[in-house]
């Protein structure tokens, strides 16, 4: 399946109209990046889809449709996630992640933040302080794999064993996920449509909405900038008590970034003032989460009737491992794609994908459901609630079909593609944006700033600051 396929089965399942698709222009053809997996048609139609779908609801809003062109090249690059800060290229990995060796396979453990870190190492009997990763190496082997991640995930850790297609394909998850499609949008309330503010002449197509981005690794902030490019007022929510990943500094740009404290009740007070005046609500909390703080999405529909909640999960919404911790590293580990990569190298060493395509696709995947449920919330009513999860990503990827010789092409430059910008973290200098919009075109009007640097409060529209 090629990208131009690829994004009309997206657009479909999204139910979006057909006609749209003929402003829809991408170039070029996998392999951009090294795999054999299509990876760039996976970013092209993502991001594709996700421009797309924002424009489209600009249209419903009253602005003629435009033209949306996506580089294949360029979109794969982008989803490489690369970036520096004052030249600093951060290393995005704890030492202590990666793959490996267990008495009969393969164990992939997610350490980047301290407290799963230091609970793998625990679990392999070291002590957090005084532990190296050859200290880890050695206390795997004498594990087996599907052992130690059935007792990381006991624990609320996040490790999996490796596997290969057929294996996982036999998992209760993995038949449960066969039976999901990419991604679902539906009703969930009755409301009236709600008012969006007109477009200005000239104005991108999504000014004007009001997003709550509660998420902090990669796929959901990759939803929120993407939404914020294509003109939407896009509020991050931080918690003051949990980590984030360099990353933010990236995925950041284009956003308000607030801190609220969920654990209190003045907190759950500000956020609930700032859902009752928002028009989407994205969350990547754990499973229930969320909604055992009082914003799940039928209380986020009774607080604001009409909104579209959007809600992103690892391995989907059911299925044994639905309550699953899960990171693209590791879905890449559990389903099969690291093992496939190394068959198709020949050494047979498990690799990963070029890029976390899982969460960067996704992350496109979660802007696109919600314009898509906007353009419907607009012309149906209701209040509408929008899933993904990493797991069906990659499903889906596994169905755009393998690259014969698409690990023997040698990295691009990334250099032409590469903007460089002021932000509350120092000189950040990332990838622009791939999608080309002909009339309104994309970008970050807003600088990246640090978690807190703006109070919890929408900002006043055009017509109130009139």
């Amino acid at each position: 399946m090629d990208a131009t396929e690829a994004l009309k089965g997206i657009w479909q399942a999204a139910g979006l109209p057909p006609e749209a698709l003929a402003f829809a222009q991408l170039a070029g053809a996998d392999p951009v990046l090294p795999s054999s997996f299509a990876v760039g048609a996976a970013a092209q139609s993502s991001i594709a889809a996700a421009a797309l779908a924002a424009c489209e609801l600009g249209h419903a809003r009253g602005a003629p449709r435009q033209q949306v062109g996506v580089n294949m090249l360029h979109a794969a690059l982008e989803c490489t996630a690369w970036f520096s800060v004052d030249g600093r290229v951060p290393d995005l990995w704890d030492p202590f992640s990666g793959l490996y060796r267990a008495a009969d396979g393969w164990v992939r453990i997610h350490a980047n933040f301290a407290h799963h870190r230091d609970g793998a190492l625990r679990l392999l009997g070291l002590d957090p302080k005084l532990a190296q990763r050859a200290d880890a190496e050695a206390a795997m082997l004498a594990w087996k794999s599907l052992d130690f991640e059935d007792a990381a995930a006991a624990k609320g850790l996040v490790a999996t064993a490796l596997r290969g297609f057929d294996e996982w394909d036999a998992t209760p998850q993995g038949r449960a996920l066969q039976a999901q499609p990419l991604f679902t949008i539906e009703r969930i309330g009755d409301a009236p449509p709600l008012a969006l503010p007109p477009l200005a002449d000239g104005a991108r197509p999504l000014s004007g909405v009001r997003v709550l981005d509660l998420t902090r690794i990669l796929a959901g902030p990759v939803g929120g900038r993407a939404l914020a490019a294509y003109g939407a007022d896009v509020m991050l929510v931080n918690s003051p008590h949990l980590p984030n990943i360099e990353a933010i500094a990236d995925t950041s740009r284009g956003k308000l970034s607030a801190q609220i404290d969920l654990r209190a009740e003045s907190g759950r007070e500000t956020l609930a003032g700032l859902v009752a005046q928002a028009h989407v609500f994205v969350q990547g909390y754990r499973p229930g989460g969320i909604a055992a703080l009082g914003f799940g999405p039928d209380a986020a529909a009774r607080m604001r009737p009409g909104i579209v909640c959007v809600s992103l999960s690892a391995y989907g919404t059911i299925g044994p491992w639905a309550q699953r911790r899960g990171f693209d590293s590791l879905v890449q580990t559990a389903m099969g794609f690291n093992r496939a990569e190394g068959e198709a190298a020949g050494d047979g060493k498990p690799r990963p994908l070029p890029m976390q395509i899982l969460d960067e696709a996704t992350g496109y995947l979660i802007a696109m459901g919600a314009a898509a449920a906007l353009w419907r919330q607009q012309r149906e009513g209701g209040s509408w609630q929008v899933r993904v999860s990493l797991a069906q990503t990659g499903q889906w990827l596994r169905g755009l079909g393998r690259v014969e010789g698409g690990l023997k092409i040698a990295p691009p430059d990334r250099t032409p593609y590469l903007e460089r910008s002021a932000s509350g973290f120092g000189e950040l200098c990332a990838l622009r944006h791939s999608a080309q919009l002909s009339r309104t075109p994309a970008g970050w009007t807003r600088p990246s700033v640090p978690p807190g640097s703006d109070p919890p409060v929408w900002p006043l529209s055009d017509e109130e600051n009139r």
